[in-house]
């Protein structure tokens, strides 16, 4: 079989964020899920993990099933192995927790932390599926100028990430 690769559309929930990574170890579910619980007390999510040895399952945590069963849609989507995706309720922000998710000792990068159109560029083998990349978002149609500079502060302010 030759390498196929392909760009794989991926959704969840209006209002949620997502952070899609790999990782190298079955137990980045328990940590991810304790993270969560420790960093945001309260916010929903769901995670999924594609395990890439042994039974070769979707691995799962979360406290919401709508945000699981969007967890586990995006890991079959790509069937990437060792590869995670945390799906953040609405008002969970990625801010909140991706320095603790990049911190996992399980965790060997990220490849993205958005709530923008998503979609994976994936490689398939005759051995399984990896993620090389993610098209996040649309591409820059011009350079910001005062007046959106302005939108783009008060947009922070809104979210309560800049005072001044």
């Amino acid at each position: 079989m030759e390498t196929k690769i392909e760009a794989v559309q991926l959704s969840w929930t209006d209002g949620a964020n997502i952070i899609v990574g790999q990782s190298h170890f079955i137990k980045t579910v328990e940590d991810i899920a304790e993270i969560m619980a420790s960093s945001v007390p309260g916010a929903k999510y769901g995670l999924a993990f594609n395990e890439a040895s042994g039974p070769c399952l979707v691995r799962t945590a979360g406290n919401d099933d709508g945000l699981v069963k969007d967890a586990v849609a995006c890991a079959r989507a790509t069937g990437a192995g060792h590869t995670f995706y945390l799906v953040l309720g609405p008002g969970a922000y990625p801010i909140n927790v991706l320095d603790r998710v990049k911190a996992c000792q399980e965790v060997c990068r990220v490849f993205c932390a958005t709530a923008n159109p998503l979609q994976a560029v994936v490689a398939r083998t005759a051995q399984g599926a990896g993620i090389i990349g993610v098209i996040d978002g649309s591409s820059p149609a011009g350079v910001e100028g005062p007046a959106d500079k302005a939108d783009r502060i008060g947009m922070l302010r809104a979210f309560g990430y800049k005072f001044a």
